[in-house]
């Protein structure tokens, strides 16, 4: 049809660039897959704790499937709000340090439910310059003022907030714990510090941290004693947890105004029972098992460390995520597709999800990786790098 020429166009262009994307069909999820009659190490999945197969786990979720049925079948605010939602909630706010807890459809509908219910055209939004496209979208929707500060640099978080100090309206600094694509941390302590002296709200996003840093997997607000400066401490349940649905830990007054102002919340079906049920599973065995993410970041710190001595550049990654810095997103495909051939799956991540020039290979490390899959996966990244003039 003419009036989709454009859309060929621009799919043209990506091409050209090399940043068109294909949706590739895989039998099964997890960081250990069988293809066919061949088994791969899957280093592109977010399923950390190596959760979303443990028997614990799917035994919640096939209770709840029997007991309570396929769906919540209304909004929460209708009569979508069942015990287990009541339980979870509950569960989540023990869990992360706080008063209470919201649940929402995912991660990407709790950010952007969460800041347009908070913030209006009169108010004011600092956000690290690498935050989730998600906390991007809801800016957009608040018609907040955006400011977006250096990665990770507080100094200039602290220039943004003084020059609007005069300024009327709220304001809020946000920012993620542990960054999906370059697995560094915030320094959260002075983002917080900075934020309070400027009497702003702060919201970080804990959807990586969660399960993995803190005691118990509480996330790294928690380790770091941060709730009482930390007004939103976000969470996903689709990482670590090995399901699916977000979360916001708060005060019981941001959550009740959330319950009245959030649309993604108030206009969404409530989660299915399975899914809520498969989450409470998670929690316990997170909560059973208080080294699980200790474990996994000793074992990233591992291969990080080989590829590192071999002369990889693998940014400031401090956690399970451990990107191999490549630059050209054709040599970044190149490198994912000799992986794969060795039975290593480590997608190419490309504009736009990262910075233009920083194409990398986005290592997701999780517990389904043994020490020795990690030493081989260590020697297989070292040797393609060698092969593509990149050591």
């Amino acid at each position: 049809m003419h009036h989709e020429a454009w859309i060929n166009k621009r799919l043209c262009e990506l091409g050209k660039s090399q940043l068109d994307r294909h949706l590739q069909v895989y039998p099964e999820a997890g960081g250990k897959i069988q293809i066919g009659d061949r088994s791969y190490l899957n280093f592109s999945s977010n399923d950390y704790l190596n959760l979303a197969r443990h028997p614990d786990v799917v035994a919640k979720a096939a209770e709840a499937l029997t007991g309570s049925g396929c769906g919540a079948t209304a909004s929460r605010l209708v009569t979508g709000t069942l015990n287990l939602h009541d339980e979870l909630e509950e569960r989540l706010a023990r869990h992360k340090g706080y008063p209470s807890a919201l649940l929402f459809g995912s991660g990407f509908l709790a950010n952007v439910g969460t800041i347009p219910a908070l913030l209006d055209k009169n108010d004011h939004v600092f956000a690290d310059k690498l935050v989730h496209a998600s906390i991007v979208d809801a800016v957009t929707l608040s018609r907040a003022h955006l400011y977006r500060f250096r990665h990770n640099d507080v100094e200039h978080l602290e220039q943004l907030l003084k020059k609007v100090s005069s300024t009327s309206g709220r304001k809020l600094v946000v920012t993620e714990s542990v960054f999906s694509m370059d697995g560094d941390l915030a320094p959260l302590q002075d983002i917080a510090d900075v934020a309070q002296s400027h009497d702003a709200m702060v919201m970080i996003d804990e959807a990586h941290a969660t399960g993995v840093f803190g005691p118990n997997g509480s996330g790294l607000v928690s380790e770091l004693g941060l709730e009482p400066l930390v007004n939103i401490s976000l969470g996903t349940l689709s990482k670590a947890f090995g399901g699916y649905g977000g979360f916001v830990a708060c005060s019981k007054s941001v959550r009740a105004f959330l319950i009245n102002h959030a649309r993604s919340f108030i206009y969404s079906t409530a989660l299915p029972p399975p899914v809520v049920a498969a989450a409470l599973g998670a929690l316990q065995v997170i909560e059973d098992n208080r080294d699980l993410g200790a474990q996994l970041l000793k074992n990233a710190a591992a291969l990080r460390n080989r590829l590192q001595e071999a002369g990889l550049d693998t940014g400031n990654s401090a956690s399970q995520i451990v990107p191999v810095m490549v630059g050209e997103n054709s040599k970044a495909l190149a490198v994912s597709q000799k992986l794969r051939r060795h039975g290593i799956i480590g997608v190419a991540i490309r504009p736009p999800s990262v910075p233009r020039g920083t194409a990398r290979i986005r290592l997701s490390v999780t517990l389904s990786h043994t020490r020795e899959d990690l030493e081989h996966v260590g020697q297989v990244i070292i040797a393609t790098a060698q092969g593509e003039g990149l050591l």
